[in-house]
């Protein structure tokens, strides 16, 4: 991925963005990143994914679906309070962009 390293933020936060809105899983996520052009492949996404939940961003937990699991996260409070600040400067930073056109 192109400039990954300034990207990497704005994936975190759509990861945070879309587990605050319920449950998401590693495919889903791949598929929705995909649909903003993000393309991420299981060796990028899910060391992410335990990252944000070591920080306490994300919660996990494991569905037995038959004879396969998955693994669901879901926004904690932290990350919620996390992704409002993020939206706060986010509107900052866009304001400032659109200003200098």
């Amino acid at each position: 991925m192109a400039h990954q390293d300034l990207l990497s933020g704005f994936i975190r936060l759509h990861i945070v963005h879309h587990a605050a809105e319920g449950e998401v899983y590693g495919q889903w996520i791949t598929e929705e990143l995909a649909r903003h052009g993000y393309r991420l492949s299981a060796g990028t996404l899910y060391p992410m994914l335990h990252a944000l939940e070591r920080k306490g961003y994300l919660r996990s937990r494991e569905k037995r679906m038959g004879r396969t699991s998955r693994r669901l996260y879901r926004t904690t409070a932290q990350g919620r309070a996390a992704l409002e600040d993020a939206k706060e400067k986010l509107r900052e930073l866009v304001g400032e962009l659109l200003e200098e056109r």
